[in-house]
């Protein structure tokens, strides 16, 4: 090695999408070739700019959070929050450019004839994240509150908000939130006290939101009592709240405070007092809380992609380095116990992507109808939910020692992903509540016998190969255990029970793209892999005996 090269390896100028060898046959096995023909461009262009532009307005953005503006030089009331510049330009490229809010609900994103699917949306999400975390928050809840609103609101409701929450005209657009949290009712959603009252034909909310994503949105899913004398989530109702009344004066409530979070700097969160504020309500008010588990669900699908998203970014990145950065006159990626390192990042982080890509695929199929795909996308949501947010911490933490003294230097985007990591596993319900909450979708309806049979069934609708008797074994032996626990209420194994129906889900899903095409078949490696290390652990004791050649074609 010539002494005089710099060995801080930048992979700056890359682009993010064509770097990452196996992203583009994932998504033509998830989409088609038709529909791949048609959108990758859109992906090229995004991946051009990830590692670019969009991380130099990122980290400026993260430097500069939001500002809370509660009056106006002249004293009138203002109850603004003011947005760094680079945010805003951050959200043109979502909102406008990609159009990540609004082809879901609507033809016309890239010129298209018909709304485009979640793998499309997903899959640039997936993209996007991989320089800014922050907006995606903004991103999803604009996302999925269209999504509830046209799923259950009235028609007029919907007519009155349908263009400006889907416009691509960032001056024009509504963007959307959700108000749930209260300091004494976070994951405890059945002890929400703000109420609502019915005044002269008008629905009013009071009460006090504790922890607020895109507090000054200009429409917000709120949940609040409807009757005082039903306790519980049978008692809540769920409410369309606007920032602004038709008169165009704000409504009554106001944003207390912005918190001072660890991540996700760049955008705001804050507090809500309710004083009688008009709102509009959504569906049936017995079903409300019901009716907002759609949105939540949607957010915690988003949290997971968000979370993969990271690890692939933290994954390319210490790939760059390893293959490119010297150490005792070698290459780092020649050196075993780095090796080791990365393919253990790797297992992990092709699992997450395989396991958002498939719920992708899943969602479509359930939103036309097909009933087992919607009962098979409830049961993976929160696994993903509770896995991959939990995945990405570590993978954050392993890419920053990579990069070594560097990667704690805050010019690099290391200490950015590695904050925004942890807000994954607290959002839309800690890791406990994750957990728990798979135990009742699995209980529910025998869908833990649905989705055994699933899963037995892609299997053994794949090409039979290597991997074919060891995914049916591992299916025994999981669901075996799995029936147990949950037979016994033993709700102490429900993060082992999570755990294990994750990793398992992901091998399967893993093998059958490997069955696709030649670039993707090293994800049958991979499946192999995850299946000995995740699902039939070696005792701590023994050697590693890991295939890190397979590394080799990932670089």
């Amino acid at each position: 090695m010539d002494s005089s090269l710099n060995n801080i390896p930048d992979s700056k100028g890359t682009n993010a999408y064509c770097r990452d060898k196996s992203f583009s046959k994932l998504l033509e096995f998830y989409s088609g070739k038709d529909m791949l023909s048609k959108i990758e461009k859109q992906f090229i262009e995004l991946g051009e700019i990830v590692g670019n532009e969009l991380e130099d307005l990122a980290l400026t953005a993260d430097k500069n959070s939001p500002k809370l503006s509660k009056r106006a030089r002249d004293g009138s009331f203002t109850n603004t929050i003011e947005k760094h510049p680079d945010f805003i330009k951050l959200e043109k490229y979502a909102f406008e450019r990609f159009g990540l809010a609004a082809m879901s609900h609507r033809h016309g994103v890239f010129g298209m004839q018909q709304a485009l699917p979640p793998i499309v949306k997903y899959g640039l999400t997936f993209l996007f994240v991989q320089s800014e975390f922050g907006l995606c928050c903004p991103l999803s809840m604009t996302d999925s509150l269209t999504r509830t609103l046209r799923k259950f609101g009235d028609n007029k409701l919907v007519n009155k908000f349908i263009n400006k929450l889907t416009s691509q005209n960032l001056d024009e657009l509504f963007q959307g939130a959700m108000f749930m949290t209260e300091q004494h009712a976070g994951s405890d959603v059945g002890s929400i006290d703000t109420y609502a009252e019915n005044i002269d034909g008008e629905w009013h909310l009071t009460g006090d939101k504790w922890f607020c994503s895109n507090p000054d949105a200009d429409l917000a899913m709120v949940l609040a009592r409807y009757d005082k004398n039903v306790s519980g989530t049978k008692g809540l109702a769920l409410f369309l709240l606007p920032k602004r009344l038709n008169c165009g004066k704000f409504n009554s409530y106001e944003i207390i405070r912005l918190k001072d979070k660890l991540g996700g700097r760049s955008f705001a969160s804050g507090e809500i007092k309710l004083n009688k504020a008009l709102a509009y309500i959504v569906g049936d008010p017995k079903k409300g809380f019901k009716q907002m588990t759609d949105m939540i669900n949607m957010s915690r699908l988003s949290n997971g992609v968000r979370a993969s998203g990271m690890m692939q970014r933290c994954l390319q990145e210490s790939l760059f380095i390893a293959k490119t950065r010297y150490a005792f006159k070698q290459k780092l990626i020649d050196i075993p116990l780095m090796q080791k390192q990365l393919l253990k990042m790797l297992i992990i982080t092709e699992a997450s992507r395989s396991m958002v890509f498939k719920a992708a695929e899943l969602l479509e199929k359930a939103d036309n109808g097909d009933q087992i795909s919607q009962n098979i996308f409830r049961m993976i949501t929160p696994l993903i939910k509770f896995r991959a947010c939990r995945d990405v911490r570590k993978i954050a933490g392993d890419a920053m020692e990579i990069r070594g003294g560097s990667g704690y230097i805050e010019e690099w985007l290391d200490p950015k992903i590695l904050r925004d990591s942890h807000l994954g596993s607290i959002w839309e319900g800690t890791s406990n509540i994750i957990s728990l909450d798979t135990i009742r979708a699995l209980k529910k309806d025998n869908n833990l016998n649905t989705l055994k049979s699933y899963l037995i069934q892609t299997v053994q609708t794949t090409i039979e190969n290597e991997n074919t008797k060891t995914l049916l074994s591992a299916i025994e032996n999981v669901f075996s255990f799995v029936t147990k626990e949950i037979k016994e209420d033993f709700k102490s194994s429900s993060r082992k029970i999570s755990s294990s129906l994750y990793y398992l889900c992901a091998s399967i899903f893993l093998n059958s793209e490997g069955q696709y095409c030649e670039i993707l078949a090293n994800r049958k490696k991979i499946s192999k892999l995850l299946v000995k290390y995740k699902i039939n652990q070696n005792s701590p004791l023994e050697r590693d005996n890991l295939d890190c050649d397979l590394i080799n074609q990932f670089i």
